[in-house]
């Protein structure tokens, strides 16, 4: 059952609005940043390496730690932490819209009482801030709701759904931004994939803090809102 759950959880039908956010991309391929299959590939490759490598999954398993111990303190710092590493406020923005998003879907499709503590924690407080939950933490607390489940699913498998559903969204979104087919989209993004169990085996044990260095990604997460015309809203 958690298999099936991890399917739909990472299902592109899963209503969380990923389809609207090229995460830079676009503006990317409007500045010709990215506009051949090799360019792509190196896009990927910082995606998965630097983005999920060395800040989203360091951050899924900080998240993951403070979720288990039930630590809310903890998983605050983590998901505050994770916002301010990111420079472009339309990505915060599109995190904390996707992740909350994805908690209240799965709590309308699997009622759980942490998922239930974890939306809590989304209310305002006194100052009028709140608790993202960013896209990782979200997705973090969505896979950790099946511990009752006779399989509930491990940290390993939730990362590499989490990294299988960002990856695939960026070769969808690739293929609305330039003229690249189908079968070679695909052939990219099975050659990413093929390295990201060694990526994940580096955040499984623990070598790197959640940190952020990529700065070309970065100018273009910024440059998007500048566009004339978009399709997407980051």
């Amino acid at each position: 059952m958690s298999l099936f759950a991890l399917l739909h959880l990472c299902d592109s039908l899963f209503p969380i609005g990923s389809f609207a956010y090229s995460d830079g991309l676009e503006s990317a391929t409007a500045g010709r940043l990215v506009e051949t299959p090799q360019a792509l590939a190196a896009w990927l490759d910082v995606c998965l390496d630097e983005t999920i490598g060395r800040t989203e999954g360091p951050a899924m398993h900080a998240a993951w730690a403070a979720l288990k111990a039930r630590n809310w303190a903890a998983l605050v710092t983590v998901d505050e932490e994770l916002t301010a590493l990111r420079p472009s406020s339309t990505i915060r923005a599109a995190g904390r819209s996707m992740g909350i998003r994805l908690l209240k879907t799965w709590q309308a499709v699997h009622p759980d009482s942490l998922l239930e503590k974890v939306l809590a924690l989304s209310q305002p407080d006194t100052r009028g801030t709140r608790f993202g939950p960013t896209l990782p933490t979200a997705f973090a607390a969505a896979c950790m709701s099946t511990s009752s489940w006779n399989e509930p699913l491990d940290l390993r498998r939730a990362l590499s759904g989490y990294t299988y559903t960002r990856l695939a969204a960026t070769v969808s979104a690739a293929m609305r931004l330039m003229p690249i087919g189908q079968t070679e989209a695909h052939q990219l993004l099975g050659r990413t994939l093929a390295r990201a169990s060694s990526t994940i085996d580096d955040v499984l044990a623990g070598r790197v803090e959640a940190e952020s260095f990529t700065p070309a990604l970065d100018v273009a997460q910024m440059a998007q809102v500048h566009l004339p015309s978009r399709l997407f809203r980051s």
